[in-house]
């Protein structure tokens, strides 16, 4: 499985389409064998979900992340976990462990709401 985490350097960051990057988690038995860093290619509408697809991404991490974004990741089969913050690799350890919560909260207008 491979989880990846939209980042600002080691956080979460709180908006999906301008991160500075993904974290990609390679996840197996439940413990993370690897992880690299992407540099964002650059917010473009529907560009990053079918990009992280092709990077063989089956979760999605990110603080916020708009309606558009979450329904194209949905469409490729592609978990979408919202709402989360702090360290990028506590988050995916907590995903792993099934204590992480999804907010289900699409950002709005650029503004992300708990």
């Amino acid at each position: 499985m491979k989880i990846a985490v939209a980042s600002e350097g080691k956080e979460v960051s709180m908006h999906f389409g301008h991160c500075e990057g993904f974290w990609i988690f390679d996840v197996e038995n439940e413990e993370i064998k690897n992880s690299t860093f992407l540099p964002n290619p650059g917010h473009r509408p529907g560009f990053l979900p079918e990009y992280l697809k092709d990077k063989g991404v089956n979760c999605i991490i990110s603080g916020g992340m708009g309606t558009s974004a979450i329904e194209l990741f949905n469409s490729y089969g592609i978990d979408v976990i919202t709402g989360a913050e702090g360290d990028v690799k506590e988050v995916v350890e907590k995903y792993i462990k099934g204590t992480l919560i999804s907010s289900n909260s699409p950002c709005e207008e650029h503004k992300y709401h708990h």
